[in-house]
């Protein structure tokens, strides 16, 4: 891995990005930019709209979050869960203005927003001279929560690049004010350099983790999951505390909930799968509590190694056959 921890700040000039192939981004961007400005109840209400034609339009990804409701939630009576399902998209919908209102919405307009719950536990790592990983999950407000945490406390992320050079180049400037330093996801070296100088890191270990040797097959919500082992070796390299925290859209126009939890005791242990398993553990309990706002569009449960079962395989067979076609 490089030497140097972040990822380069040099911001690329947008109007390199002006040839129509960049148009439908800057469109869709614009509109995103244009919604910000509305009053909190009016995003609400387009949020709703927005993911309503998210479920028309998006059937691939409409199937996968209602098989998973089906794996996380089968005491739930169909009708239940349908009802559940459409409530997920009007929370997608709305995470695609709260993605905006982190970008470019200014301090004053979002101070008030959140109710803010055990920021203590962060103050605490901080007197003590430690970094945190500050442990989260692939909830809708993400990355709302994820500002709203900044202007409380410098934050670094682990950073994915998008595949589109425009998207990239906003998304990064928009995240600058969530993370003071962005670390390249495979960089783990620059993650533990990070803990080791008192960073605090904003972690989300939760999505699909199939390959290399931090990855084991671990319970979540009674199924099992390939699942990331790599909080608990970065927690002892780093010799940092796990602090989890999630962020929660309350009903109606009543605004947020931060939520940080105090560090996970006696953690690491020596078995980095059953730290897994703990982590998945707090996820779901936390889930439950919004179960509308988890991201449940992403295939959470792959097949477990060669012989896992195929959760989507009716889904992989209707993507075969429209390529075949």
């Amino acid at each position: 891995m490089g030497r140097n921890a972040a990822l380069s700040t040099e911001k690329t000039p947008l109007y390199r990005f002006l040839a129509p192939r960049y148009w439908p981004v800057w469109l869709a961007l614009g509109t995103v930019r244009l919604l910000v400005a509305l009053p909190f109840s009016a995003q609400l209400l387009a949020g709703r709209l927005i993911g309503a034609l998210g479920y028309l339009v998006a059937p691939k990804r409409r199937r996968i979050a209602q098989r998973n409701l089906e794996l996380a939630f089968p005491e739930l009576e169909p009708p239940a869960r349908r009802r559940l399902l459409r409530r997920h998209f009007h929370s997608l919908g709305m995470s695609v203005i709260e993605t905006g209102m982190c970008w470019w919405a200014d301090d004053r307009r979002l101070e008030g927003l959140p109710e803010v719950h055990g920021l203590e536990h962060i103050e605490a790592a901080r007197v003590a001279g430690r970094g945190a990983i500050m442990l989260t999950g692939h909830f809708t407000t993400l990355d709302l929560g994820g500002r709203f945490l900044a202007s409380r406390a410098p934050v670094s992320a682990m950073y994915r690049p998008h595949r589109n050079p425009l998207f990239e180049e906003i998304m990064r400037r928009g995240r600058e004010r969530s993370a003071k330093t962005a670390f390249a996801k495979q960089d783990v070296r620059a993650m533990i350099r990070g803990l080791r100088t008192n960073h605090l890191i904003w972690y989300a270990p939760d999505q699909a983790h199939r390959r290399g040797k931090y990855s084991a097959v671990v319970p979540f919500f009674g199924v099992p999951a390939p699942t990331n082992t790599a909080t608990a070796v970065f927690a002892r390299l780093g010799d940092a505390p796990v602090i989890p925290f999630f962020p929660v859209r309350l009903p109606g126009t009543a605004g947020y909930r931060l939520d940080i939890l105090p560090p996970l005791e006696n953690f690491p242990t020596d078995d980095p799968v059953a730290d897994a398993a703990r982590i998945n553990e707090l996820l779901e309990e936390r889930i439950r509590l919004c179960p509308d706002q988890y991201l449940w569009v992403h295939r959470r449960f792959k097949p477990a190694g060669p012989d896992g079962i195929d959760h989507y395989g009716r889904l992989a067979r209707k993507r075969k056959s429209r390529r075949a076609s």
